[in-house]
C-alpha cells in the first residue's frame, strides 16, 4: 500500500486511468462486434457503413495506447477483406 503523499496520488491517478482505459477498450471492442455482426448478416452496404464508423474509434484507441498499432491494423484488414468478400 502507498505510504507517501506522492505515491498515494500516483495510485489514485493509476486507478482513474485504468477505469478510463477499460471503458475505452470496451467501446472499441463493441464497435468490432458490430462490424462482425453486420458481416455475419451478409449485408455489404450495412457492413461497410458500420466499418466506416468503427475505423476512427479503432484508430483513436491506438493513439491513446489502448491497443497496439499492429493489432488494430490486422483487425481492420481482416474486416475489410470479409466485407469485400460478401457477394
Amino acid at each position: 500500500m502507498a505510504n507517501s503523499a506522492g505515491s498515494k496520488k500516483r495510485a489514485r491517478q493509476a486507478e482513474k486511468r485504468r477505469q478510463h482505459n477499460a471503458s475505452f477498450r470496451s467501446m472499441a471492442r463493441t464497435y468490432m462486434k458490430k462490424v462482425a455482426a453486420a458481416i455475419e448478416a451478409g449485408d455489404k452496404t450495412v457492413a461497410a457503413e458500420v466499418f466506416k464508423t468503427a475505423q476512427p474509434v479503432l484508430d483513436a484507441s491506438v493513439s491513446k495506447g489502448i491497443f497496439t498499432k499492429n493489432k488494430i491494423a490486422r483487425v481492420k484488414s481482416r474486416m475489410n477483406a470479409k466485407i469485400k468478400a460478401i457477394a
